[in-house]
């Protein structure tokens, strides 16, 4: 083969990778809605999965993102598996999105949900954190007090858990309390379908402490509904959660964040995936959008579907480790 026919046959090859490339783009941008989209969470209404849901519902048809009506369907059950069995029963469908939180991993490691890997992640979205709330006049008066009361009788209080043990709703409440030494094997946890259930709960005065994520504690501290003892972010928030101090100033090193990630069904298209990856993005980059992230408490964390999963991979890691050591992962 001559000089100059190498590089004429090299000149092809790039210009049919180029040819793909452009077909692949060409492709994701074929694809559109067709009909209703389906956003589906995993908790009853009033739930964090069911509000986060339907901000994200308002501000696409704000922004007039989608051409076609988008609901917010309710799932709840199982931790997520029955919204989880409910979104791959439609195999490959674009139309379909859950939300999921990193308790998508820990109910799996637990034992009591689908792998991730059963799903089409799309994008995470962002991260919050966790408080823990009492009863406006509970004994309870801060974080330490919690602990000191559970390191004399780990039975002694009852924690109200949405919506499985080992999410990350449990983990802003036992981080600090296996730092503190206490043997959270024997604490009492009762699981309800939501954050608004355990809620209600409490406040009728069935059980004592419910961990819950700060955007709903400040919903409710706002109307002197609840007390909040300690939230899990490395410092303090703003804004009516600027008086609530953290697990660390407490003495207790546990810092807990929680991702929010949206997941259609398995077998989703590239074309679909990137649909979506698109509107999201347009999404996150609104004025809309940015003032959800502040009155809510949320940090901004966006990730395209390869990020999201990578990220996955990682988390599952780290979590198992620390649920095994609780005494929680499955064997």
């Amino acid at each position: 083969m001559t000089r100059i026919s190498k590089h004429v046959v090299a000149a092809l090859l790039a210009l049919t990778a180029l040819l793909a490339v452009d077909a692949v783009h060409a492709a994701a941008a074929a694809w559109k809605p067709e009909k209703a989209i389906e956003l589906i969470a995993i908790n009853a209404p009033g739930g964090g999965s069911d509000r986060i849901l339907r901000i994200v519902a308002n501000v696409l048809q704000e922004r007039r993102e989608i051409g076609v009506p988008i609901a917010v369907v309710n799932k709840p059950g199982g931790g997520g598996s029955v919204a989880t069995v409910y979104l791959n029963q439609r195999p490959g469908d674009g139309h379909y999105l859950m939300l999921a939180s990193k308790a998508i991993l820990t109910n799996n490691i637990v034992g009591q949900g689908p792998s991730y890997t059963e799903l089409s992640p799309v994008a995470n979205l962002f991260a919050e954190y966790i408080s823990v709330t009492v009863k406006p006049d509970s004994p309870i008066r801060n974080g330490r007090d919690l602990v000191e009361r559970l390191k004399k009788d780990p039975a002694a209080l009852t924690f109200g858990i949405a919506t499985s043990l080992g999410n990350f709703n449990h983990l802003g409440v036992v981080a600090a309390l296996k730092e503190a030494g206490v043997d959270v094997k024997k604490a009492r946890n009762v699981i309800f379908q939501s954050g608004g259930a355990a809620t209600t709960a409490m406040l009728g005065g069935h059980i004592d402490v419910v961990p819950i994520t700060a955007a709903f504690a400040a919903s409710l501290l706002h109307n002197r509904q609840v007390r909040l003892i300690a939230v899990t972010s490395p410092m303090r928030l703003t804004g009516v959660l600027a008086e609530v101090p953290t697990w660390r100033e407490q003495g207790y090193d546990a810092v807990v964040s929680n991702s929010r990630s949206l997941f259609g069904p398995r077998g989703m298209t590239d074309a679909q995936v990137a649909y979506w990856d698109g509107a999201l993005r347009r999404m996150v980059d609104s004025d809309e959008w940015k003032k959800e992230l502040e009155a809510n408490f949320w940090t901004t964390e966006y990730m395209d579907h390869v990020e999201t999963r990578r990220q996955m991979e990682r988390d599952y890691v780290q979590l198992k480790a620390f649920l095994t050591e609780l005494g929680l992962a499955r064997q």
